[in-house]
């Protein structure tokens, strides 16, 4: 009897120490998450992460996956969870995938003028698409999804459709209807297609609340939509900028219900919001067209103003060591470095440390990391960085070789710097004060998602695929 104790307990002391070893296997390898389009800090900075410099299509290539459908939504990860969203005609969904490069090709004919020599400036109403107007082709009905990958091998864990339904508006022809990128709170991921609403899941999958009485966003010429949600503590905040009444929503992330709806007198603005630390409180930091601005957290209610940013806002803010840092660069050129302590309309105050009017950005969100402020200028590749602090440069518009055109914003993992292309080429730098090339990389289709870097792996969302970049073993 006494020795079928002992072998009970030693069976139960194995069975436990197995089970302590494949926690602790777990939490080693996946040690970190990137959670929002700009990472956990909302700087772009993945300061654990330590993801590859080069890869090419047979070196480095962990997994590759096709994603249906058209979205420029970036990747968020959460431990062994890839989560991304797309729109998918409805017809091409029924048809099977075995037609779907067809369906591609017919459904965005800016594809072919892209390969004739690019897309069109995106300040030009001619960079519009399928407005239903004479010689336009009608809008397709879209199936707008949420997919859930594998980590380890990129197998498909599950797809879900959120709605079906047809667009109101246009968009750009290098823009599609599923470009707001998610996020995830580890608990429940956050998909967000603008006019077609806000739908929590699970990380299982499990629709638990969506929101689709916004209204209809009227956004300029047709640009579409893009704004991502933030999520912090028990609040997701949605921005809600277009032609209309705009607003800035803080939702119950639980439940969807409405904490305060706070009006902006702004017009269509593609920036996502910031949440920032200060004075034992927290500020929702926004940019916009008549002024970048602070709220308050819990009440929605504006804190500080300054004018000053450009037509049609897309980048959004970063911060750190109390200053935040917000600008634009179209039409015009502007970049400011704002203390937070500011109250009422701030221009040309104390509260505004610095600003330079050139080589600002505009689709790409600048990056923050040790210190250093690093942008493209406008849309195209031309890189500068600032001292955070001071505003002084390291160095201004520096060409990158092989990136030109640019959506995707710049992250900082590894003591590297990832700036991508629209043509695919990934160019990694130094991330010093100093400028220095360390590679130059393809996945070889168009990118124009934000690459996400967590742990040693490199998640980068293409035109067709999904990657994951990772050191061969």
């Amino acid at each position: 009897m006494p020795s079928h104790i002992d072998g009970n307990n030693i069976m139960r002391k194995s069975i436990a120490l197995t089970a302590l070893s494949v926690l602790f296997f777990c939490s080693e390898a996946f040690a970190d998450n990137w959670p929002h389009w700009r990472g956990s800090t909302g700087n772009g900075t993945a300061p654990a992460a330590n993801p590859p410099t080069e890869w090419n299509t047979e070196k480095n290539v962990k997994w590759k996956v096709e994603i249906p459908g058209k979205g420029s939504g970036s990747p968020v990860i959460w431990e062994d969870r890839v989560f991304v969203v797309t729109a998918v005609r409805a017809s091409e969904s029924r048809r099977g995938a075995e037609n779907q490069n067809d369906s591609v090709q017919r459904r965005d004919p800016s594809e072919q003028a892209r390969q004739r020599g690019g897309s069109r400036a995106q300040g030009s109403p001619g960079g519009r698409r399928g407005g239903g107007s004479a010689g336009e082709a009608p809008l397709p009905q879209l199936q707008f999804k949420v997919l859930c990958f594998d980590r380890n091998n990129g197998d498909l864990l599950w797809q879900k459709t959120a709605t079906e339904a047809t667009p109101h508006q246009a968009t750009h022809a290098t823009n599609g209807f599923a470009s707001a990128s998610p996020c995830t709170d580890g608990t429940h991921v956050y998909a967000h297609f603008g006019s077609r609403g806000l739908y929590c899941y699970t990380l299982d999958g499990e629709l638990k609340w969506k929101r689709d009485d916004f209204g209809k966003m009227d956004t300029r010429f047709s640009f579409g939509e893009g704004s991502s949600p933030t999520i912090v503590d028990d609040k997701i905040i949605v921005p809600w900028d277009h032609e209309g009444p705009s607003y800035l929503y803080a939702l119950d992330k639980l439940t969807g219900e409405t904490i305060w709806r706070t009006e902006r007198d702004e017009p269509s603005c593609w920036a996502t919001p910031l949440v920032v630390q200060h004075d034992g409180g927290k500020q929702v930091v926004m940019n916009g067209q008549t002024s970048a601005r602070g709220y308050d957290l819990e009440s929605g209610k504006e804190l500080w103003r300054c004018g000053g940013q450009t037509e049609r806002p897309v980048a959004s803010a970063v911060a750190d060591n109390g200053l935040v840092f917000v600008g634009s660069g179209f039409r015009g050129s502007f970049l400011g470095a704002f203390r937070l302590d500011g109250i009422g309309d701030i221009e040309g105050t104390e509260n505004v440390v610095w600003s330079v009017e050139r080589d600002t950005p505009d689709i790409a969100s600048p990056l923050l990391s040790g210190g250093r402020l690093y942008f493209h200028k406008g849309k195209t590749g031309l890189l500068s960085c600032l001292d955070a602090a001071t505003g002084q440069p390291h160095y201004s518009a520096v060409r990158i070789p092989g990136v030109d055109s640019t959506y995707a914003s710049p992250v900082a993992a590894g003591g590297h710097v990832y700036l991508t292309g629209r043509s695919g080429t990934v160019v990694v730098i130094k991330d010093s004060n100093e400028f220095e090339i360390v590679a130059t990389n393809s996945v070889e289709e168009t990118v124009d998602a934000t690459p996400a870097p967590v742990d040693d792996e490199l998640f980068i969302r293409g035109e067709k695929h999904l990657f994951s970049i990772s050191e061969s073993r």
